[in-house]
């Protein structure tokens, strides 16, 4: 009988890889507001609000973060509890689905303690009814029993700090979003912001690269450190293999064309609904539906991930009929554009139409 090893050894090793990349992304967060390299309208303004909390000596007023994704809302709460000197509990909207969730998160916190909740906006209306009383008072009530016989016990809360991060502010209620003392919003960072976070990851991952090499890496990176860092490091991983001491502009070139990337920074999905838009159905309009069967996509992921980008880049528009290409996606796909695009009329999209 052949005895076999417990556990097969893939497995471990794609556990350690997925801990040195989450370790490697941990690492590439700044620790402190002069180290975060962008958005400086909210930086000069959390600063001040940090400065006076620590000038009272009291918990800083309750801030809410909202903007795209791969921003740095995280890493800005992170920030603040650093600069407050204060132990960070983190968690999410949609782990927080009962009240009782919440209550046991608000019981457990300390003085001066920086609770963040990200994607605030997908907690359950209960746990955001007792959040409410929490941010203002300090205090929620813990209901215990059923019916009749319910009974409700106050519980004090230590004054702690709350930060909310929100991709969808709009989908906040009014009473919660009056509750925080501060909101800042975070725009996409320029080429040039993008570059400084580069150079700042590069010199943490020791990877040597020229000013054209950090110019094309940022031109491709959707105005998202996120991006950049991420890209980066698959830069990082084709100059190794390849033995490219010094990333050039024509080596990140090459890289990121072996991952899809283009020069505009569209990915595969992107350039396929733009394909399918333009050969298919010669512009549109197109039902999101319709467009997403084609790319072989589920509609929300073609609506959350591809669309937003590229309506940004004047790439795609939405009309009451449905999605079409503008001029500017045929020449990006090399291709001649019509000489009337059928629908291309870009009136106000309808939310109640089945096609947008």
């Amino acid at each position: 009988m052949t005895l076999q090893p417990e556990g097969d050894p893939r497995e471990i090793v794609g556990t350690a890889q997925a801990a040195e990349e989450k370790a490697l992304e941990a690492a590439l967060r700044p620790k402190a507001l002069d180290d975060f390299v962008g958005q400086a309208t909210v930086r000069a303004q959390l600063s001040l609000l940090l400065q006076s909390s620590k000038i009272r000596g009291t918990a800083a007023d309750h801030v809410l973060l909202s903007g795209p994704p791969g921003l740095g809302k995280t890493t800005l709460s992170m920030i603040i509890a650093a600069e407050m000197g204060a132990p960070l509990r983190i968690t999410s909207g949609p782990a927080i689905q009962h009240a009782g969730d919440l209550a046991a998160i608000l019981s457990s916190l300390t003085e001066g303690e920086v609770l963040f909740i990200d994607e605030i906006h997908r907690m359950s209306r209960p746990a955001e009814e007792m959040l409410y009383m929490a941010m203002e008072d300090f205090r929620v009530d813990i209901i215990v029993g059923k019916g009749a016989g319910a009974t409700s016990i106050p519980l004090e809360l230590p004054p702690f700090t709350l930060v909310g991060a929100t991709t969808r502010a709009g989908l906040l209620p009014g009473p919660l979003r009056d509750r925080f003392g501060f909101t800042g919003h975070l725009e996409y960072y320029s080429a040039g912001e993008l570059e400084k976070v580069l150079r700042r990851s590069a010199g943490m991952l020791d990877i040597d690269v020229t000013s054209e090499g950090f110019t094309e890496i940022a031109s491709r990176s959707r105005g998202t450190p996120r991006i950049a860092n991420r890209l980066l490091r698959r830069v990082r991983d084709w100059a190794l293999v390849h033995q490219i001491p010094t990333v050039d502009q024509h080596a990140a070139s090459d890289a990121l064309n072996t991952y899809e990337v283009d020069t505009r920074g569209l990915d595969r999905l992107d350039r396929a609904v733009l394909e399918a838009l333009c050969t298919t159905f010669r512009g549109g309009p197109v039902g999101l539906s319709t467009l997403a069967i084609l790319v072989g996509e589920e509609s929300e992921t073609v609506e959350t991930v591809a669309e937003p980008y590229l309506v940004r880049e004047g790439l795609l528009a939405r009309t009451p009929r449905g999605r079409i290409a503008t001029d500017a996606a045929w020449r990006h796909l090399g291709l001649t554009p019509p000489a009337e695009i059928p629908g291309a009329t870009l009136e106000a999209e309808d939310p109640h139409d089945p096609a947008s």
